[in-house]
């Protein structure tokens, strides 16, 4: 791979000044309760960008409030879905007309590439709020066919004030992808984003006021995940908490919810996800698949194939070909648009890799390439290749979230199906054959939420995700999201001398 220095961020993009570091609550930007702050930093060059207000119990009690007012008494929940509709159309139009604001936000805050923002995220962001403002006045029940004198049918109805909070990885397509629904659906919200990415997200809640979304429907609260985290998760007056992170912090988010209110909980957590290759593949293509499963986003993504199983016909050709095609890989500065790999999102999670990556050089497997950091200045880690991989190591059984891909080689069909499944998460899996039988009968038998054969990252916001076992429940993207915050309310009334039921 290349490493090319940060050099002058100024010659690829003006950075955009930070224009909003306090709370959003109830409509206006407010300084926290208590006044406190915390740095965010850019991981490019190690220094911090702005102090952001640090929200705490008693500034999440203050965004309850707000949003419960105005789902107990304001217009949003009572508007009629094409007025919802509209206001959402315009929201989305504001995110298309600050697409490189947004992205630059994004790249400093969090490592993100600059020019796949501007193309990818950004715009899909406004896209994803189009799409749930195109379901906001196609939300309806049913007539139920009774066996009895009955009239009946549901319902659907928001189930009120939402908390979310989100992870660092993607910012602006978490953010709409739980307030997109969550709009749509009628129901008022807390948002929290990361305490690493807090920047884009006030920038969009900034948006949403200026799309004409009433006060008090969308708060943000910027803030550590123990303290504003907790205090969300165990809020007596939030009907429900959706939640993407780690499955350590997914489990303590539904004890909180459990412990409160009973409040119901989505959770979207980690993965380890096999990305499997067969023999009757062309290894030149499905090579460059591989390094994209592993390597984009700088491997911060929780559906990453970073258990890559090679079928043994071709596995001493894959590995030749994965050793060519990753020196042409370039970790340098996120704006500078020949990069592929910017910097980890924060120090922590640079260092947790890094342990990673000496855990597999000490544990038996073999380095192919990378292993060590991208430079001396910023978090940045070559792209890491590791052979000879057994299940039972670490770097294949734990989720690394950085740079790091695990090859391993396998026989036959029934032996992979068992060794994928073989793990605690079932987030996603990739599929690799030209052989029709062997897709389906794989595709079936991998418990997994999402299963992609012949391309990995096949993401759409019609297209539901999640997890099995250990990596959540429930689903984001698709009509499946905004079900979830709706409730079902059946009615029921006798009918009399009704010539049929």
């Amino acid at each position: 791979m290349t490493v090319l220095n940060n050099g002058n961020t100024e010659s690829y993009v003006k950075i955009p000044k930070i224009k909003f570091t306090k709370l959003f609550i109830n409509g206006e930007f407010v300084d926290s309760v208590s006044g406190k702050t915390f740095e965010t930093v850019d991981p490019r060059t190690e220094e911090v960008i702005a102090r952001i207000a640090a929200g705490d119990k008693e500034d999440v009690d203050l965004a309850v409030k707000a949003a419960r007012e105005a789902f107990d008494h304001g217009p949003w929940p009572r508007l009629p879905g094409c007025e919802r509709r509209r206001l959402m159309l315009k929201f989305a139009d504001l995110i298309n007309e600050n697409v490189e604001e947004l992205a630059a936000l994004d790249t400093v805050d969090a490592g993100k590439l600059y020019d796949l923002g501007k193309i990818v995220d950004i715009p899909g962001a406004a896209e994803t709020i189009r799409y749930y403002a195109g379901a906001a006045d196609k939300i309806h029940g049913a007539t139920l066919k009774m066996s009895r004198d009955l009239q009946a049918y549901t319902l659907h109805e928001p189930v009120g004030v939402v908390g979310h909070i989100i992870p660092w990885n993607f910012p602006s397509q978490m953010f709409v992808m739980k307030v997109g629904p969550a709009l749509a659906a009628g129901c008022t919200m807390v948002v929290k984003p990361a305490e690493q990415t807090p920047l884009s997200a006030l920038y969009y809640a900034h948006l949403a006021k200026l799309a004409g979304i009433p006060d008090g429907v969308l708060n943000v609260i910027t803030g550590h995940g123990s303290t504003a985290g907790a205090a969300i998760s165990s809020h007596m007056d939030i009907d429900k908490v959706s939640f993407t992170g780690s499955t350590e912090v997914g489990r303590l988010v539904m004890q909180a919810a459990a412990a409160s209110n009973l409040k119901p909980v989505s959770l979207e957590l980690g993965g380890k996800s096999p990305f499997i290759i067969f023999d009757d593949v062309d290894v030149d293509k499905v090579s460059d698949l591989a390094l994209q499963g592993s390597f984009h986003n700088k491997g911060e993504i929780c559906v990453a194939g970073s258990r890559v199983f090679v079928q043994e016909g071709i596995y001493d050709k894959f590995l030749v070909k994965l050793a060519e095609k990753v020196k042409s890989w370039v970790v340098g500065d996120p704006f500078n648009p020949k990069v592929h790999q910017g910097p980890q999102v924060d120090k922590q999670q640079y260092d947790k890799i890094l342990s990673y990556i000496d855990h597999g050089k000490k544990g038996g497997a073999t380095l192919l390439s990378g292993g060590k950091p991208g430079g001396e200045k910023g978090y940045y880690i070559e792209p890491t290749i590791f052979t000879d991989v057994t299940d039972d190591m670490i770097i294949a059984k734990e989720e690394i979230f950085g740079p790091v891909m695990s090859v391993l080689k396998f026989k036959t069909v029934d032996e992979v199906i068992k060794r994928a499944n073989a793990t605690k998460y079932g987030l996603a899996a990739g599929i690799m054959t030209n052989d029709l039988n062997t897709a389906n009968t794989v595709s079936r038998s991998i418990r997994a939420g999402v299963i992609w054969i012949n391309c990995y990252f096949a993401f759409d916001r019609d297209l539901p995700y999640g997890g099995y076992k250990m990596s959540g429940f429930e689903r984001d993207f698709g009509l499946e999201a905004l079900y979830k915050y709706l409730h079902v309310k059946s009615v029921a009334t006798p009918i009399h001398n009704s010539p049929w039921l």
